[in-house]
């Protein structure tokens, strides 16, 4: 999907991955209960306000540009032969890899600078992607406290497949492998860290994903 051309697709499809209403979504930003079904499927308002979208955009844990905000880029130096540099957006929460976390409201802290041939390479969409930082250690060796994490918020339930991913589950933004589990509609939660708990069977309603992750970076310790 050209998240650019069809910000409407591009909410509506995320509103299905993570099983959030029109109504409730209308409700979180202080709007009437019709605002979001109209805006998608009447085209009414054209476009989402800059500071609706902003709410939309903190609330599900995606940039601005997949909702149709612009994607921000920054002159890349000589080195790179005069290719522009996309800034990923890095967002002020932690997704635990332990007891979990709230992502709602929490403001944009940052940005990174990425090659888009780099992310390309990735099979990523700019405009979907966002940094988070690990918290905890229940995804090591994996993934380690403190880690950031490149997430995919265009790869999420609707592309479904194993590998790991950010998930909202008992109210808490956590990061957890997921692997399909037999049965149609299920799927297996897993810790990588042995010491902490994992679902072997769990019906797809019982987890939001929030996206794939797709890169890690971490300091050297």
């Amino acid at each position: 999907m050209d998240f650019a051309d069809d910000p409407r697709a591009a909410l509506d499809r995320l509103l299905r991955d993570r099983r959030v209403d029109y109504a409730e979504l209308s409700a979180r930003i202080g709007r009437n209960p019709a605002y979001i079904q109209q805006y998608i499927k009447r085209g009414s308002p054209r476009r989402l306000a800059e500071e609706d979208r902003a709410r939309i955009a903190a609330y599900l844990g995606v940039p601005e540009a997949m909702l149709g905000g612009p994607l921000r880029r920054v002159a890349a130096s000589a080195a790179s032969r005069g290719r522009d540099m996309v800034l990923v957006p890095k967002l002020a929460i932690g997704a635990s890899a332990g007891a979990g976390a709230s992502i709602d409201g929490e403001p944009v802290e940052g940005a990174v600078a990425f090659d888009p041939k780099w992310l390309r390479d990735l099979g990523a969409d700019p405009r979907a992607l966002s940094i988070i930082r690990v918290a905890g250690d229940s995804m090591a060796p994996t993934l380690s406290d403190g880690d950031d994490i490149l997430v995919d918020g265009g790869d999420a339930a609707g592309r479904l497949r194993d590998g790991i991913y950010v998930l909202r589950m008992d109210d808490g933004l956590m990061v957890k492998r997921i692997a399909r589990a037999p049965g149609p509609g299920r799927i297996a939660v897993i810790s990588d860290n042995p010491q902490y708990r994992s679902w072997d069977d769990l019906p797809m309603a019982a987890v939001q994903l929030v996206g794939r992750v797709v890169w890690t970076g971490r300091r050297v310790r």
